[in-house]
């Protein structure tokens, strides 16, 4: 760890310089108005202010190429105005920029993300701010993953990463260094010591007074900065770009800093003192730089005013821009959530040809369920280069269950990439990967271990597009696999798709034969919105026919596996083979079931679904997750929404039992629905 002094004023121009001061005060006075605007009730929600802390945002942005990205926090207005302000060209721009800002935290529709980010939230991906995060440490490994992608590009662009010393106890921030050091990722981590994390004294919660020390852990640099002097954070900053231009890895710059107001506007900040309040507005950084401008002859007084002048100015039009802009539109909610991918009919009737040659053509070829998967990454990786893979024990190894296996000697590390046993990073890195420019199939071994990864993927990931003002989208898929039949217990073999599907802004895609594991995949992979692919456990040695001419299955695409008059059974992935298996014994008996495979959970295809329901009046919904919430609850409450006047009986749920998958073989087959629950649940439906 090294100690930054306070730098001195070189090789910036005059002009620059006055810049850096107008920004820091446009800041400050952005902030104070922001404080008024929440007080009268014009500004809604929660605003962290970013007052005391201009230098470290100006200094390090001061620093930046015109390409370089940034990722900030949820106190992040500063991050956004100085990033914002460099890259606007002229005045006219620089105050649309302002504009914008403001119109967002009172959630105008002519705001940056449209008013559906708002404070702690802002974005402007379309220049580089690939936005904040209401989450701490939650933009870390996004930004890790944004470093990666550049890497991968053969780009020279760098990452600064924003965030606040209480990010820098979450796991996201060690897993984020531990693998930016390994793999040489070209990102800066800027981390604002601002003493408090929220009420808490930063020297209460840590064992280090610096948190640049804990870069010697991960093999980096680690520098301690005053993060009251924009010249100083501007030289640190400056540095560890340059390393990470140059292939050496990412830098941990920590700046000292203080925040005016209290975590927010409501708090009392009885937890400072007033000496020490006081002790560090002696310092403010903009009294002391433009005291220091004057003092070294760069301006003078009169010129250093101006710059209060026209940052009042600026503030005044921001605000008056914003309250004369209209409200987002009520009828526009809705969209955004997805990027919205056309399927003709075409391509619909296509797929129901092919499906119906695959169950008909005894010569087709047959493969098995992983090395349907295989193909499908393979042929997608071949057709398109910014497809790559992550995860653990993804290369070499070749997947916990195989279904990479051959593709590491094939493509290589580069494109094949094992990762530390990090899910949240994993996570965070595809969305970070997706949003500049890649298309990460990223494994997460276990759907059990997805939680690991919530935070990334349900509140970046699934979110990113629509609070950022449908001005991103986030292709990647996380492949995993669920289910039970191995007797490893509940913490690998639970089936959670309930759990992602709750997430708007996220697909669910859950396939149960080799056919469909290979159409969808490739689909999931060429969507502009995230997957969560799970596969099940049991289904991987599984074989089945598979086209050997490349095609799709669209997302959303139900699909008939057996036709029937009397009853349809509903499922997906394994417990589709489990209603096969029992309409075959059911026929025996004279009763025609109908089975219908989801195939994906969302999009969810209704209309096949009441199409069944319609023809045979009864219906035996089959899943293999817990039966309180599921999926298959769900889609009843929409069956009955759309078709309850053809339902003849009252519908029945086949489920797994409301407890954790047990290890012993006996008790794992009473917990989870087996072919014989099935036909009991058919006879209950058609008494």
């Amino acid at each position: 760890m090294t100690s930054q002094a306070p730098g001195i004023v070189k090789d910036l121009s005059r002009e620059e310089l006055l810049d850096i001061l107008r920004r820091m005060w446009e800041i400050r006075l952005f902030e104070d108005k922001v404080y008024d605007l929440l007080g009268e009730n014009i500004i809604k929600g929660a605003s962290h202010l970013y007052a005391g802390e201009e230098a470290v945002a100006v200094g390090a942005v001061a620093a930046l190429r015109d390409d370089d990205l940034i990722t900030s926090t949820h106190r992040g207005h500063g991050h956004c105005h100085a990033r914002g302000d460099s890259l606007a060209e002229g005045p006219v721009a620089k105050q649309e920029h302002l504009n914008k800002m403001m119109a967002e935290l009172c959630g105008r529709s002519t705001g940056y993300c449209r008013g559906r980010g708002g404070s702690m939230h802002i974005a402007d991906v379309q220049r580089g701010n690939l936005g904040a995060t209401g989450i701490v440490g939650g933009n870390i490994p996004v930004a890790t993953g944004a470093a990666l992608s550049l890497k991968m590009q053969g780009k020279d662009t760098v990452t600064v990463c924003f965030f606040r010393d209480g990010a820098s106890n979450t796991g996201n921030f060690h897993e984020s260094l531990n693998m930016a050091s390994a793999w040489r990722l070209p990102v800066v981590y800027v981390v604002e010591n601002n003493m408090y994390g929220m009420s808490v004294p930063f020297d209460s919660v840590s064992a280090t007074p610096d948190i640049a020390a804990r870069a010697s852990a991960y093999d980096m640099p680690g520098v301690v900065v005053d993060g009251m002097d924009p010249i100083a954070v501007r030289e640190a900053v400056s540095a560890a770009l340059e390393r990470a231009r140059s292939g050496e890895g990412p830098t941990l710059v920590e700046c000292k800093t203080y925040r005016w107001y209290g975590h927010s506007r409501s708090d009392p900040r009885a937890y400072r003192t007033k000496e020490e309040e006081q002790a560090w507005r002696d310092r403010d950084p903009l009294v002391t730089f433009a005291k220091r401008l004057v003092e070294v002859g760069i301006a003078t007084q009169d010129e250093v005013d101006a710059q209060e002048k026209a940052a009042e100015d600026a503030l005044e039009t921001a605000t008056e821009f914003a309250l004369e802009s209209p409200m987002p539109d009520p009828a526009e909610v809705e969209e955004d959530v997805y990027v919205l991918e056309s399927v003709t009919p075409s391509a619909i009737e296509a797929e129901r040809r092919l499906a119906e040659r695959v169950r008909t053509d005894k010569s087709m070829r047959t493969q098995t369920y992983g090395e349907a998967l295989r193909d499908a990454m393979r042929e997608e990786m071949l057709r398109d280069p910014t497809v790559f893979i992550m995860g653990e024990d993804v290369g070499l190894y070749g997947g916990a269950y195989g279904a990479t296996r051959g593709l590491f000697e094939e493509f290589g590390p580069e494109r094949v990439k094992d990762t530390p046993i990090s899910e949240a990073l994993i996570g965070g890195a595809a969305v970070g990967a997706a949003m500049t420019g890649l298309r990460p199939v990223a494994e997460i071994m276990y759907v059990d271990f997805t939680p690991l990864a919530m935070d990334q993927l349900a509140n970046q990931g699934a979110k990113n597009r629509y609070m950022f003002g449908g001005k991103t989208q986030v292709p990647m898929v996380v492949r995993s696999e669920g289910g039970a039949g191995r007797s490893i217990a509940a913490h690998h073999s639970q089936s959670l798709e309930a759990l992602w599907n709750h997430f708007p802004g996220i697909y669910v895609v859950m396939p149960a034969t080799p056919y469909d594991a290979k159409g969808l995949l490739k689909a999931s992979i060429r969507s502009d919105n995230p997957v969560m692919f799970i596969e099940h456990k049991m289904l991987y040695g599984t074989k089945g026919p598979v086209p050997e001419e490349d095609y799709v299955i669209p997302l959303g695409l139900a699909d008939v596996k057996r036709e029937g008059t009397d009853v349809t059974i509903i499922s997906y992935s394994r417990m589709v083979l489990r209603a096969l298996e029992a309409a075959e014994e059911l026929a025996k008996e004279g009763i025609s079931a109908e089975v219908v495979d989801l195939r994906t959970i969302k999009p969810l295809d209704l209309e096949t679904v009441v199409q069944s329901v319609r023809k045979t009046g009864r219906v035996v919904g089959v899943t293999e997750a817990y039966k309180t919430q599921s999926i298959i609850s769900e889609l009843f409450t929409l069956i009955n929404e759309t078709a309850f006047d053809w339902l003849d009986a009252p519908m029945v749920r086949v489920a797994a039992l409301d407890v954790p998958v047990p290890m012993a073989e006996t008790l794992e087959d009473a917990a989870i629905p087996n072919t014989a629950r099935i036909i009991e649940g058919v006879h209950e439906v058609l008494r």
